[in-house]
């Protein structure tokens, strides 16, 4: 995106990295602003996912990392870690990286909140057939 782009245009852009790393739980968390704050729907596309999220310095893997570890240490961000966790897998996080990365956050932002956001992925592993963990067949290194 340039600078000269529209705000359509920046729209657009973002809703198709939000699509691709959050899929559906995105588009729905977008869906439940639109009667309260349509707005605030629209910046997390165009500027969080257009603007900064497709930015090529990190990875969406990394993204994703960074992601969890601040959603982790802020604490109360549950739903948010629940759209977070499934985009973390969508973008190639296995399920036991997601577990080291809130494993290594209780060191930083103490066991309580690491063990919320712990019982969030458990949530969403389980929605997705992954438990337990370290039970699944190893990704093929080729797609890493």
């Amino acid at each position: 995106m340039t600078e000269n782009s529209t705000r359509e245009e920046r729209f657009a852009h973002g809703l198709e990295v939000l699509r691709a790393v959050d899929g559906e739980a995105g588009q729905r968390v977008i869906d439940s602003l639109s009667d309260i704050s349509p707005e605030l729907g629209h910046q997390i596309v165009a500027w969080g996912f257009g603007e900064i999220y497709s930015r090529p310095q990190l990875a969406p893997r990394d993204r994703q990392l960074v992601t969890l570890g601040m959603l982790t240490a802020l604490g109360g961000c549950e739903p948010q870690l629940e759209v977070h966790i499934n985009a973390s897998l969508n973008v190639g996080l296995t399920p036991e990286q997601i577990v080291e990365t809130l494993m290594h956050a209780a060191g930083y932002c103490g066991f309580p909140k690491a063990l919320n956001a712990t019982f969030v992925a458990k949530k969403v592993f389980a929605e997705r057939g992954l438990l337990p963990v370290g039970e699944q067949p190893a990704p093929d290194a080729t797609s890493a």
